[in-house]
């Protein structure tokens, strides 16, 4: 399965209202997640209910997927202490190594999950990368986010805590 990257002007051009780019879940039930960590430690979706999850899939050839990276990680330090965690689930079913090396690379702190078959994405029906999608503490998708995102911006923050009430 290929992959689309979406960034520069196209993604979110300055100017550009950063709640324009979460558009509503219409696909019906959340897609399952069920994937092992880089230390073997097992994640599904269902473990998370109660917390607000932002599900991002990411490449590590992916240069919009590694300018994002940071934002994602600035996101998570504006939440700390509320019932927020973010997975990043690996596109195209990638080493171990090359896994490893991008996250210690850009000091990514929270999980990156594996996909050694691929098939995740098609339940998600990510085609374009990078792709986010944001699950209520019910455990419903309720957004998702196409292209390259600066998710500690105050917009972003702000539907994230939206969700968190």
């Amino acid at each position: 399965m290929a992959a689309v990257l979406v960034s520069g002007p196209g993604a979110a051009a300055a100017g550009d209202d950063v709640r324009d780019r979460f558009v509503p879940w219409k696909q019906g039930a959340t897609p399952p997640l069920s994937l092992k960590d880089l230390d073997g430690r097992g994640h599904a979706l269902a473990e998370y209910r109660g917390s607000v999850i932002l599900v991002n899939f990411w490449a590590t050839w992916c240069e919009p997927c590694q300018e994002e990276m940071p934002s994602l990680r600035r996101l998570r330090e504006r939440l700390a202490g509320q019932p927020f965690a973010i997975l990043g689930v690996n596109y195209g079913g990638e080493s171990e190594a090359k896994v490893r090396a991008f996250r210690q690379r850009l000091d990514i702190d929270f999980p990156l999950l594996l996909d050694p078959g691929g098939e995740t994405p098609r339940g998600w029906r990510v085609r374009v990368l990078p792709a986010s999608f944001l699950v209520g503490r019910d455990g419903r998708v309720r957004y998702h986010v196409i292209g390259e995102l600066d998710w500690a911006s105050d917009a972003a923050v702000a539907v994230v805590r939206s969700l968190l009430r």
